[in-house]
């Protein structure tokens, strides 16, 4: 059975995104949210590449306090969630 798999990235992003990377390589559905802003580095730009090379939707929430419903709502559908 396919899981869907949320990862959030919250706290440290970079990390995150290597996660769900690394997640990606299963069969299951893995899907990104990023609570607040992404910084323009080099190491956030090579796990995006890898993300989009594996159709990984990443999302992101810029303010997070407006967007409590949408995260919730991610949340809520995952059968896991891996909050970063």
């Amino acid at each position: 059975m396919t899981k869907q798999i949320l990862v959030v990235a919250r706290n440290n992003k970079v990390e995150a995104l290597r996660v769900a990377v690394g997640l990606a390589l299963l069969s299951d559905i893995v899907r990104v949210v990023v609570v607040g802003e992404l910084e323009d580095t080099p190491a956030i730009a090579e796990q995006r590449e890898v993300l989009d090379f594996a159709d990984v939707p990443c999302e992101q929430l810029p303010d997070a306090a407006q967007q409590c419903g949408r995260l919730a709502q991610e949340m809520a559908a995952a059968n896991v969630v891996y909050v970063i």
